[in-house]
């Protein structure tokens, strides 16, 4: 699993021209499911997630995380963070997780962080839509997450 953090001041999703989604000062987290993730490691790179201190404190250093700011979060499906990029001049996707194994470690991924966090804090993108993203995001501060190996 690969988890893309963008710390960000406001981020939106719209699908259709309708936004679906919107949050303010937080993290854009673009979430890409491969086929040997597991429940358990959605669990964990969710906790590990809300608790990375990527925001500031009061002399500027990272050692705030997402819980401590109470700040929102907004998680999006992201098929192509499982693709293999390592050889060619195409992307391969034969180690994504098939959509209906993606969408439930999804879900559970997002339940996951309505606990954690309160699900007023929490939006989400549309899994299989074909999305628009926007984001300010904030330093710029970007950084991949990956959930250790089963």
């Amino acid at each position: 699993m690969k988890a893309l953090l963008q710390r960000v001041t406001e981020a939106k999703v719209t699908v259709d021209g309708n936004t679906i989604a919107s949050i303010g000062r937080g993290v854009l987290l673009l979430l890409g499911i491969e086929q040997s993730d597991t429940l358990q490691q959605a669990k964990d790179l969710c906790q590990r997630i809300i608790n990375y201190r990527i925001f500031p404190d009061q002399q500027g250093r990272m050692n705030l995380s997402l819980k401590s700011l109470g700040g929102g979060l907004l998680v999006v499906p992201q098929f192509t963070l499982a693709a293999d990029t390592s050889t060619g001049a195409r992307a391969s996707f034969s180690k994504a997780a098939a959509p209906d194994i993606a969408r439930e470690l999804y879900s559970q991924f997002v339940v996951e962080a309505f606990s954690a966090l309160g699900e007023d804090k929490v939006e989400q993108g549309k899994f299989g839509a074909d999305m628009q993203v926007g984001l300010i995001n904030d330093g710029p501060v970007t950084f991949l997450l990956q959930s250790k190996a089963a």
